[in-house]
């Protein structure tokens, strides 16, 4: 490996990492829409907070993907846009189940029934469907196209030959050239 060469294991770190963040930018901004709906709804709905939670949630979730598909996963492929709305707004409804069954749970459960004490019980919702969502959007729905993967790691093992140089060139006879990586997103876990 040449001194400039990344470590396989670093760039998949590395683009892991980077669609953890945007993945997170994205939810935050779909965590203040929520919020703020609920906010509004709880005041037009002051005894139902589980069913304004699921208006609420089902803006975000609005939100949400378009954030997820023209920004987060915009690389995947476009040709299957049906199936994976089908799949999104499945493992979307299973995510808006998981969260508002918290919702229910802490405030029914435990009596937690003040404006504050519902937005910070749909916080913790929020929270336990978000690791759900995650799994499931990158696993599932905005995923790499089948072969996508091992294409790409045959372009990064063959990357070093050029048809100038061929693979029997030395490093020193061959231009210099700034690295460079592809980008393909891997999704499937």
């Amino acid at each position: 490996m040449t001194p400039t060469a990344k470590a396989p294991s670093t760039g998949i770190i590395g683009r892991l990492g980077q669609e953890i963040a945007k993945f997170g930018a994205v939810g935050i901004i779909g965590v203040v829409v929520q919020f703020a709906s609920l906010s509004v709804l709880i005041d037009m709905m002051p005894h139902a907070v589980v069913r304004a939670n699921i208006i609420a949630t089902l803006l975000a979730i609005l939100v949400n993907y378009i954030g997820y598909r023209y920004w987060v996963y915009r690389d995947t492929d476009s040709k299957t846009r049906a199936h994976e709305i089908t799949l999104f707004l499945i493992f979307s409804g299973i995510g808006l189940v998981v969260q508002n069954g918290v919702l229910y749970a802490l405030t029914y459960g435990l009596d937690l029934h003040t404006k504050l004490e519902v937005m910070a019980c749909s916080f913790i919702g929020i929270g336990v469907a978000t690791l759900f969502r995650f799994w499931a959007y990158r696993t599932w729905v905005f995923s790499a196209p089948a072969g996508a993967v091992e294409e790409a790691e045959q372009i990064l093992a063959t990357n070093t030959e050029t048809p100038e140089s061929g693979p029997a060139a030395s490093p020193a006879s061959a231009p210099a050239k700034a690295p460079t990586e592809p980008r393909v997103p891997s999704r499937r876990a």
